[in-house]
This record gives structure tokens, sequence and C-alpha cells, in this order.
């Protein structure tokens, strides 16, 4: 991983982060967290009652136009934190019952967070850590953080290329989503044993969890994606699909998504999941397509932002 010509994603833009140039992701060197709290809105193996200790890095490598952290993924707002006290927010969220650490829009920190782990994991540090990623990855930055990392938390967004370029002006997304799922499996099974691993009271503690977004008006694109993954990767991986899809903006340019999912779009994706055999699988139910459930990034739980903690619910 080389910040002096800075190459931790796919868009390989070459800045000299060291000296505070900005590539796409817009963030410097210095680790910017704009949320570091209990998260109770993930996967039931990811947050269980417990709730899963979420930070929330900001910046992004990829951008989507429908983001609905659109604030900090454009790399607005939040505050710097030196690597020892990324560490202690780690030690502190594992201090208040968290079932993991969950590592959210990492992939530009990777250097950072591979050090405060290994100083965390020195002090006592004991949960998983959860790689919570878009799937726009480079197999070596997977590759990296190979030992540090227990649980995949990816999305895979698309399957078509021209869909990618104009939602997340990343063409190469499906390549690059389907190398750093390959390498998420290899990493994983040289390790021995079952792929994912769960405790007694069915929190994660080692596999991959693969998320798919539901898009307003692309049923078809979701189903190719389903059909890949599945056909390819069978029971091995469990899926998440997900209705969440929350417009938090106007998209002049893709009025399609300025709406949300209905639900017989919802029902026809499940039912292709189930026609295709996937069983291993999150969905969801009830209102889940609202605001409320993105939560505030107003620096809770960051050393130096002056707000105190407040998890959610």
């Amino acid at each position: 991983m080389d910040l002096s010509a800075c190459d931790l994603c796919p868009r390989h833009c070459g800045v000299d982060r060291l000296n505070d140039q900005k590539g796409f992701c817009g963030m410097p060197d210095t680790v910017m967290l704009a949320r570091a709290a209990l998260h109770f809105y993930e996967e039931p193996c990811i947050s269980g009652k417990e709730g899963s200790g979420a930070v929330f890095f900001t910046g992004c490598g990829l951008r989507c136009v429908y983001c609905q952290n659109f604030g900090i993924s454009r790399g607005k707002g939040g505050f710097p934190v030196t690597i020892p006290e990324l560490a202690g927010i780690f030690l502190d969220l594992q201090s208040q019952g968290a079932n993991n650490v969950n590592l959210v829009m990492p992939t530009h920190y990777s250097a950072g967070i591979r050090r405060a782990i290994r100083i965390a994991r020195k002090k006592g540090f004991t949960i998983p850590v959860v790689y919570n990623t878009s799937g726009y990855e480079t197999v070596e930055a997977i590759r990296y953080l190979q030992d540090d990392v227990d649980v995949y938390l990816t999305d895979f967004k698309y399957c078509t290329p021209a869909l990618a370029k104009a939602f997340s002006g990343a063409e190469d997304y499906p390549e690059k989503a389907k190398e750093a799922l390959r390498e998420m499996v290899r990493v994983l099974e040289k390790r021995g044993g079952d792929l994912n691993r769960f405790d007694e009271r069915g929190m994660m503690k080692q596999g991959i969890v693969v998320r798919h977004l539901l898009l307003p008006g692309h049923v078809n694109e979701s189903k190719a994606v389903l059909k890949y993954l599945y056909e390819t990767y069978g029971d091995r991986i469990y899926y998440s699909i997900m209705n969440q899809y929350t417009p938090v903006r106007e998209i002049p340019a893709h009025p399609e998504l300025n709406r949300r999912v209905t639900k017989r779009e919802y029902e026809r994706l499940l039912d292709y999941a189930l026609d295709l055999g996937i069983r291993n699988a999150f969905i969801q139910e009830g209102k889940t397509q609202e605001a409320s459930f993105i939560p505030a990034f107003d620096g809770t739980g960051v050393p130096g932002s002056g707000v105190l903690q407040k998890n959610m619910p």
C-alpha cells in the first residue's frame, strides 16, 4: 500500500496523500471519522441484540449518485483521529459490548486501519473485525488486510459496466467486484474449516455476506447479479437482498432513482432468488425505506468531536 502514489482502490489515483494531495476519495493520509457507535440496523448476524460497533469513515472511492451517506462519502465533515486514537475507539466499542467492530467505507484508510487493529490486539481487542465495503476493491487491498479481517460485508452492486459507469462512475466495477469477492473467499478458505462460522448466539465470527441493493426500475439488473453470485458461489456465501433504497436528494440525470422501490419489484426479485435456489439469505421486511435509518454523522464517539456517545436506535 503506497500512500505516496496512492493505489489503495481501483481508481489508482497515484496522488501523494502523505503530502496532503487528494485523489478521487477526497481524503488526505489523516484518518477522518464521522461516527463510531453501536449500530443496530445491520444484518442479524452482524448487529444482534447488542449492536455492531460501526466506525464510519469519511470519503469514498466510489461515490454512487444515490448514496444515502452522501455527505460523508463526498468527504464532507468528519474529525481527524490518530492511529492510537483509532485503536482506542476499537477497544471502547468492545467495552460497550459490541459484537464486532464494523469498518464502514474503510478502503482508502487501509494502511492506518491495519496499524490500529494491531495496536488494539496487543491491548486486549478480541472481537471480530467486519470489513464493510462497496465491493470496489483491489485484490492487493484484500490481501493486505487478510490477517486482520474476519468478516467481509461487501456490496455487489452491478453486473453491467454501463450501469456501473452511469451510477458510480466506475465502468470496471463488475470486474473489480468479482475479483475482490473471489479473493475474500480465498483468504478465508485458506484458514481451514468452515468458511462461515457463528457463535452460539448466531453472531458471525468469520464469513462473507454479500449485499445487493435493489434499485428502482432495475429488477433485471438485480436478477443478473444474483444469478452470477449463485452460479459462482452457491451456498458458500450469505446473501443480503435489500429493498431499503431511499432517495435522499433529487438526481435529475437519473429520474428513475427519485422514487423508492415498490413492493412488487422486491417480491419479483425474491421470487427469482428462490427459483435460483438461494436459501442462505437475509431479506428486509417492514419499513426500511426511511431516512431515520441513516445515522447522524455528527462525530458521535470520535475523540475531539465534543459529541457524547449516542447509539441507535
